[in-house]
């Protein structure tokens, strides 16, 4: 799964995180959570808590998106087999299917090929009835994947502001509301264009909360969100989009574009929606093998948000304070967190939030007078979809070796650069499109002083 992992596990603390990372990745690949969640019995589909007798639609349809879709379609095929009569999904990370068409978008901004792609995905909705039962495979990185722009707005447009919502440091609560009022499927409009089919969807979360209006900007899912909350994100983050899309939010606005639909919209009276993984899916592998390891685990937060080298110099301190007084846990210890940290971009160079986060911790580690020199904490960072920011890298793993030169290090952050940096280092992450999207996931391993 991790490139030139060998080189990378120089040390047993750096085997460790490595490990903890495998695990947690693995852990959230739709093949191993649609095996745990659905099951059919019969003609009788099983998913969660709920029954369907499959006996009662005249068909089956995979309708979604996300950096995971593909997975999940594949996964749902392998169990359904032919009584799935067909479907679209639209992912960046493409796998063989049969009976759903697979269909190829672009995250983290939108392009046009994700906007051919969502069209089909609509079209699909719209042949639906009160006879078809959808099987709706959303995961996280949807918004991008399954652009739809609304109105008058142009691809250029919606690429222009996700950009500047992307820089911004925004949390992505903020950045999906505005979204979702840009878009033709976002923030349960795709549940509006499908209905009166029953539509069972099955999320895997990227979204601290688990809140089904934010994950994939909720296509399925009642959105409380409203234009004038769009609005006011433009305003408190100071981004100045372009006038089209400012006129259909202002018009929005004034009740002359339709609202996203709430949780009273008829929409939502045949739509049931599973989170089936989520990052508290990934920190409890990644738990149990630090534990196989012989380290006790300690699991900080599933919730971890923020600036992300703020983020690290916390985490580090923790870290510190457990291999100084045994607090909270006894070393040797790996400290674990999920969640999804942010990066207000003020330089121009490539990184992502787990990378300045990594960064981050490696110069804490390089000012700490006990640990200089030594790998006594290791801290490893990365996105479990494989992609940090707009990078090829998941990640970073780094230690009290890292750092040789402390202003090159913070220059890199400084410039929001730190790809270069941590490349000279060797200390990226690289695993490749992973198949799982359940957010971050941060492990430090904290040995005896």
């Amino acid at each position: 799964m991790i490139d030139d992992r060998d080189r990378l596990a120089s040390t047993p603390s750096r085997d460790v995180a490595l490990a903890c990372l495998e695990a947690g990745i693995d852990a959230g690949h739709p093949r191993r959570v649609v095996r745990d969640v659905v099951a059919l019995e019969g003609e009788t589909l099983h998913v969660a808590d709920d029954s369907y007798d499959l006996d009662a639609y005249d068909e089956v349809v995979v309708l979604g998106g996300g950096n995971a879709a593909a997975h999940v379609a594949a996964a749902l095929e392998a169990l359904l087999g032919d009584r799935i009569d067909g479907g679209v999904v639209v992912t960046d990370d493409p796998v063989d299917t049969a009976r759903v068409r697979v269909r190829e978008g672009d995250h983290p901004v939108p392009s046009e090929r994700g906007v051919d792609g969502t069209r089909d995905l609509l079209e699909a909705a719209d042949a639906a009835d009160e006879d078809t039962l959808v099987l709706a495979t959303i995961t996280g990185g949807g918004s991008a994947l399954m652009p739809a722009p609304a109105g008058d707005i142009s691809l250029a447009a919606l690429q222009s502001t996700t950009d500047a919502l992307l820089a911004s440091g925004a949390d992505i609560h903020e950045i999906n509301a505005v979204r979702k009022h840009l878009s033709a499927l976002k923030g349960g409009r795709l549940a509006r264009r499908a209905a009166p089919a029953t539509i069972v969807s099955l999320i895997l979360s990227d979204v601290v909360g688990n809140d089904l209006s934010v994950i994939a900007s909720g296509p399925v899912a009642p959105d409380a969100s409203t234009f004038d909350d769009a609005l006011a994100v433009l305003k408190r983050y100071e981004i100045d989009p372009p006038e089209v899309v400012v006129d259909r939010l202002e018009r929005g606005a004034a009740g002359e574009v339709a609202e996203t639909p709430g949780p009273d919209d008829t929409a939502f009276e045949r739509v049931a929606n599973h989170v089936v993984a989520d990052g508290m899916t990934v920190l409890e592998a990644a738990r149990e093998t630090a534990a196989d390891r012989g380290y006790e685990p300690l699991v900080l937060s599933s919730r971890v948000r923020g600036e992300a080298r703020e983020a690290a110099t916390t985490h580090v301190a923790i870290a510190e304070e457990v291999r100084a007084t045994g607090t909270p846990v006894e070393p040797p210890a790996v400290l674990l967190s999920g969640g999804e940290t942010t990066v207000t971009v003020r330089g121009d160079g490539t990184g992502g939030p787990n990378q300045e986060f990594a960064t981050s911790a490696a110069l804490e580690l390089a000012n700490g007078d006990e640990i200089r020199g030594e790998a006594g904490i290791t801290v490893a960072a990365v996105d479990t979809d494989g992609i940090d920011g707009a990078t090829d890298a998941a990640g970073a793993l780094v230690d009290g070796t890292t750092v040789e030169d402390v202003d090159a290090a913070r220059n890199a952050l400084a410039d929001n650069d730190v790809y270069p940096y941590l490349e000279s280092r060797g200390s990226l992450v690289l695993t490749g499109p992973t198949g799982t999207n359940l957010n971050d996931l941060r492990v430090v391993v904290a040995e005896r002083a």
